[in-house]
């Protein structure tokens, strides 16, 4: 099963390992279908088109994989879905639990991988 998102979707750990190796801007929405959930990915959906340099990945809170991203130490307090992941050089460089506006989603976005060119 995957988020009904037009984001690509992890489905492994594996699959965001490789990712996340790979790629040196990264931003994971880990999450469901759900009130806090579906603006965070319209925002990255959005986002996708302006932050080019940026790779704008979800997946599916309720999946066994996940755990590589709930058992993180960054995510070790979260209460509220989604939990967003961002790495730069496969290193985690801020998360956030439960909805954020788009001025936020930026705000990290800007911080840690420049401004959208």
């Amino acid at each position: 099963m995957v988020l009904q998102t037009n984001l690509e979707h992890i489905r492994t750990a594996d699959e965001l390992n490789t990712l996340i190796q790979e790629e040196e801007n990264v931003m994971v929405c880990l999450g469901r279908m759900g009130p806090m959930c579906i603006p965070v990915y319209g925002i990255m959906e959005e986002l996708e088109e302006e932050y080019t340099h940026v790779k704008f990945r979800d997946m599916l809170f309720d999946t066994p994989e996940a755990a590589v991203i709930r058992n993180l130490p960054e995510c070790r307090g979260f209460m509220g879905l989604p939990f967003t992941v961002y790495y730069k050089n496969g290193k985690v460089v801020a998360a956030t639990s439960s909805i954020q506006n788009r001025d936020q989603i930026t705000a990290i976005l800007d911080t840690h991988f420049g401004n959208n060119q």
